[in-house]
């Protein structure tokens, strides 16, 4: 079968950058993706004379109703009845390609726009606390130097922590009035406490990982207990991947155990290379004290 990471990974930017003892049961959003610097040139075209929150706006949509507030008031808005403040569009010769990805943490189909808005949803998914992912939320309307200037921020993550408004772009494809759309929004994002990122490719490794544990996200039957067998197998310590699913009854069904397993943070793998036999995994320290408290 065709993965998505054998699709996308020579067009997807990476990093070298990630530790070498990066553990995927732990990592976040932040350690997976590449974010992209803003210059300070693109921070000075914006115009923020004083009370500039109020002569900002934000657009959003509920239902057919669009709603217009000023940046100040942001976080009154009634998020959870919003729907996207533009229609994804589908015509012949279009560059990008849309589509819906499932996501396990809100069990529905979310859209997005290109390979790489595919990947952010994924990751997302994967890196856990979220609980809903907003595509197109707003329509922000800014002033800069130059005049009015609307921009769409691509999602907004909502987490059981800290918002995340998220752009995303890749490096070589940004233009400087990009810069300047990418600083107000992160200006916005500052004013109302949320976290915003421009992400703009993928650290190494984190695209196959994410894509190969992605396989075992869905509910899995467990009638054989290998799942119990592979986390009793790791509490011993961090071992090879192909080590440990051999102390399984059954090792080759185990794979697929030790897959979700992953997926869900019970276990944790090493992510300075790719998924393979001598991959070093452990049990992560959340499902070592489920073992340890029978909870």
């Amino acid at each position: 079968m065709l993965s998505l990471a054998s699709v996308r990974h020579e067009s997807v930017p990476v990093d070298v950058t990630l530790p070498a003892t990066r553990w995927s049961d732990v990592s976040t959003l932040h350690d997976l993706a590449r974010p992209y610097a803003l210059s300070p040139d693109a921070v000075e075209r914006l115009a923020m004379p004083s009370g500039w929150s109020s002569r900002w706006t934000t657009s959003w949509r509920l239902g057919r109703e669009l709603v217009t507030c000023p940046v100040r008031d942001l976080n009154g808005v009634d998020m959870a009845r919003t729907v996207p403040v533009r229609r994804f569009t589908w015509r012949t010769g279009q560059w990008h390609r849309p589509g819906l990805e499932y996501l396990v943490s809100t069990d529905r189909h979310h859209g997005f726009e290109s390979f790489e808005e595919e990947l952010l949803l994924l990751a997302a998914d994967f890196a856990g606390r979220l609980i809903e992912a907003l595509a197109q939320p707003f329509r922000l309307r800014f002033l800069t130097t130059d005049g009015a200037v609307d921009h769409i921020p691509d999602f907004l993550l909502l987490t059981r922590g800290t918002p995340w408004l998220v752009d995303v772009r890749p490096a070589e494809r940004i233009a400087p009035e990009d810069e300047v759309k990418f600083a107000a929004s992160a200006e916005v994002a500052l004013t109302v406490g949320w976290n915003y990122s421009v992400v703009s490719g993928w650290r190494r490794h984190a695209v196959g990982l994410v894509d190969s544990f992605s396989v075992g996200r869905r509910p899995l039957s467990d009638r054989l207990g290998l799942q119990q067998q592979l986390l009793s197998a790791a509490a011993q310590g961090p071992m090879p991947f192909g080590s440990l699913v051999q102390q399984c009854s059954v090792p080759a069904v185990g794979r697929a155990q030790a897959i979700h397993l992953l997926w869900h943070r019970r276990l944790g793998l090493d992510m300075s290379g790719p998924l393979a036999d001598a991959s070093t995994v452990r049990l992560a320290p959340e499902a070592g004290r489920r073992l340890r408290t029978g909870w």
